[in-house]
């Protein structure tokens, strides 16, 4: 099974799109993440693929920002959050369900109307916000990072077709956030993954 290797990432450039996608991936594989109580993140990671208290039928939220990530489960602290997991998942899936979703909201010029986007969401296996990304300090910045809901058969293809590898990531999160709250940052900006452009092409029924 492949992996994304981390590098050294560069600091957040201002001429970056104010929507894109940029990941950990490889030319078959992208890196996503989530957060996990260890009861589920734990045997997950150990048997690299989700266990079968892993509910299959709930929408379930993959970020391809590492950052984000920390920002959303508080660099592995919160509750039921305190696992972070790695999903390297197939470019094939990730991209499908680009495809067929929907934004989470009404945006006025990628919908007709209010009524042409609630059919589309009602449709759609996946849905998608976009968030302003974050900095080392868990601060928004400019541009926007993905957020992608996958249900119904989505998500049930995300747990049992499309995962190549699960990695439990929370000790590198916690180093990080050391390094960080010991006012090092270069050295925390060394270790995160590199994240460079996911060429998924323009995604107009997406605002991107």
């Amino acid at each position: 099974m492949s992996e994304a290797t981390p590098h050294a990432a560069p600091a957040p450039g201002p001429a970056l799109p104010r929507y894109g996608i940029r990941a950990a991936h490889t030319a078959s594989t992208i890196t996503v993440y989530q957060a996990y109580a260890p009861r589920l993140g734990l045997p997950a990671a150990r048997d690299g693929r989700f266990p079968p208290a892993w509910k299959r039928e709930r929408m379930t939220w993959v970020k391809p920002s590492f950052l984000w990530m920390m920002y959303r489960c508080g660099w592995a602290t919160k509750a039921d959050q305190e696992t972070v997991l790695a999903v390297e998942i197939t470019r094939a899936g990730f991209d499908r369900a680009l495809a067929r979703a929907c934004l989470s909201h009404y945006v006025p010029g990628v919908h007709p109307d209010r009524e042409a986007w609630k059919a589309s969401l009602a449709g759609s296996p996946a849905r998608v916000q976009w968030d302003p990304e974050r900095d080392l300090h868990l601060n928004p910045l400019p541009h926007r990072s993905l957020q992608l809901g996958l249900s119904g058969e989505a998500s049930r293809a995300y747990a049992d077709e499309w995962t190549v590898s699960i990695r439990d990531v929370t000790p590198l999160a916690r180093r990080i956030h050391a390094l960080v709250r010991a006012g090092d940052t270069e050295a925390a900006r060394a270790l995160l993954p590199a994240e460079p452009p996911y060429p998924a092409g323009p995604l107009p029924h997406l605002g991107a």
